[in-house]
């Protein structure tokens, strides 16, 4: 039996809640950056590829759902989207993107993972020598999960019945030694969504080292 997910359930192009606080915050991290070929890690149905690709970076992206590759392929013809997972061989999107990428985005994908320590090793492979990788994950911090527990929301936030949901909780320590682990030196921490340390997702930029 596999232990992998191998579909997430997207059934058409329009982006999950978290891209209205999460995209606009990326493409801002990328500009700052000064980069210009993106991977996606994880890229779902294209909807952050496409909004990359709209703010002038060229992006592709990589996405173990099936699914969810189809759609994209749909809808965004002009952008290049693998079909892999973490745990496949990154050699394979080098050889057809021709060179390795600047910078690697992952968003609200690290919490899904089973293997989580596969993702910053699959970035490193494809991001060239002192590209970034921004990642981000659901914030936990201590106001943030006093709030959880004050209003009894513990259950919800932790819900066990979405099939693909979240099965690791990540604070910015954690985080930040799972990447430090795997080839990258974190440099920033921002939140992004709600007011600061209610967060409901934490970015984390990192340098390959």
């Amino acid at each position: 039996m596999s232990n992998v997910v191998d579909q997430y359930g997207w059934q058409s192009s329009t982006g999950p809640e978290s891209c209205g606080y999460i995209t606009p915050e990326v493409l801002h991290i990328l500009k700052r950056l000064k980069v210009v070929r993106v991977c996606d890690l994880g890229s779902g149905n294209g909807a952050l590829a496409n909004a990359m690709q709209g703010a002038g970076f060229q992006p592709a992206g990589v996405e173990y759902d099936k699914q969810g590759v189809e759609i994209a392929q749909k809808n965004y013809p002009s952008i290049n989207f693998y079909h892999f997972g973490v745990q496949d061989d990154p050699a394979q999107v080098l050889a057809a993107e021709g060179q390795a990428f600047d910078a690697v985005v992952s968003t609200e994908v690290v919490e899904h993972l089973f293997s989580p320590h596969l993702l910053p090793i699959f970035a490193r492979q494809i991001v060239r020598e002192g590209g970034y990788l921004v990642i981000s994950t659901p914030y936990h911090g201590y106001l943030k999960n006093l709030a959880l527990s004050i209003f009894n929301s513990w259950d919800k936030h932790h819900t066990a019945l979405w099939h693909g949901g979240h099965i690791k909780f990540w604070s910015r320590k954690t985080l930040t030694k799972l990447l430090e682990e795997n080839g990258f030196r974190v440099i920033e921490f921002q939140g992004a969504g709600r007011l600061p340390w209610l967060w409901k997702s934490m970015i984390l930029i990192a340098r390959a080292v």
